[in-house]
């Protein structure tokens, strides 16, 4: 299990998260969410030790601050929110850079396996920063998977820590991440991701985390998390959860939170 409790950040004179405890288990995908300013990607950056945090992160019952980079690296992979390259690397070079924490040698291949699995067959020749924002932020998720590319090893479970994963991404391009991630936890590895949609949330979270203003306002499965009262709280505006009528009939999302005038 990945665990975290009590977490508080302080950045500047701003209180980012208070107290916030959490946990993910493997075999599971779990999603956090919540408006924009919750805590959502400062949680993960403190579970990743991207930020100071009071508190404990605790990985198979380990605390994180006493185990070693390259025992981590080789146990998770995070993929930020944004990715800056500054240098002219190509995408073979990119993926690769994953391959260099990875627990054990890879075999020849694996950049390519890593690449085809996002979409990105044929890519790998071709320069980073020629690429469009979401063929970037697909090369960046196959580095993460290159890296922790079995997801259960000989140390245990390994985790996938994703920060929108799909924010970039046309909607074929998402539900092919998210079943991704669905894999990776059917075959026994753990899954946490920052989303901000909450219909791909609902389709494909095993766990939800509602978030605000620095809090945890609940966890559990996203029938229960997800509600109309809980929402409307998070996110400040009238909500209600829907579900689809039976085909062929047309639904589409979101819905104007007020009548037009």
């Amino acid at each position: 299990m990945l665990s975290a409790t009590d977490i508080e950040v302080q950045l500047g004179r701003a209180k980012v998260l208070r107290g916030v405890s959490f946990d993910a288990r493997p075999g599971e995908v779990t999603v956090i969410v919540g408006p924009n300013g919750s805590g959502k990607t400062t949680l993960l950056r403190a579970i990743t030790q991207e930020v100071p945090y009071r508190g404990t992160v605790r990985l198979a019952g380990n605390d994180i601050a006493a185990l070693p980079g390259w025992q981590l690296a080789a146990r998770r992979a995070v993929l930020p929110q944004h990715s800056r390259i500054a240098f002219p690397f190509t995408v073979h070079e990119i993926v690769r850079l994953g391959l260099g924490a990875a627990a054990t040698p890879p075999p020849p291949g694996r950049v390519e396996e890593a690449l085809a699995r996002v979409g990105l067959a044929g890519f790998a020749g071709r320069h980073y920063n020629a690429l469009s924002g979401g063929e970037q932020q697909r090369v960046q998720l196959a580095r993460v998977l290159a890296q922790v590319w079995e997801p259960v090893g000989s140390e245990g479970p390994r985790w996938l820590l994703l920060d929108e994963p799909v924010s970039s991404l046309d909607i074929g391009h998402q539900l092919e991440v998210m079943d991704l991630m669905a894999s990776y936890a059917a075959q026994g590895g753990g899954v946490v991701a920052v989303m901000h949609d909450l219909n791909l949330t609902s389709m494909y979270a095993d766990r939800v985390m509602l978030m605000a203003e620095g809090r945890r306002l609940d966890q559990g499965p996203p029938a229960a998390v997800l509600t109309d009262t809980a929402l409307s709280r998070a996110y400040g505006c009238a909500l209600r959860v829907n579900t689809a009528p039976p085909a062929p009939a047309t639904f589409l999302l979101p819905h104007t939170a007020r009548p037009p005038g």
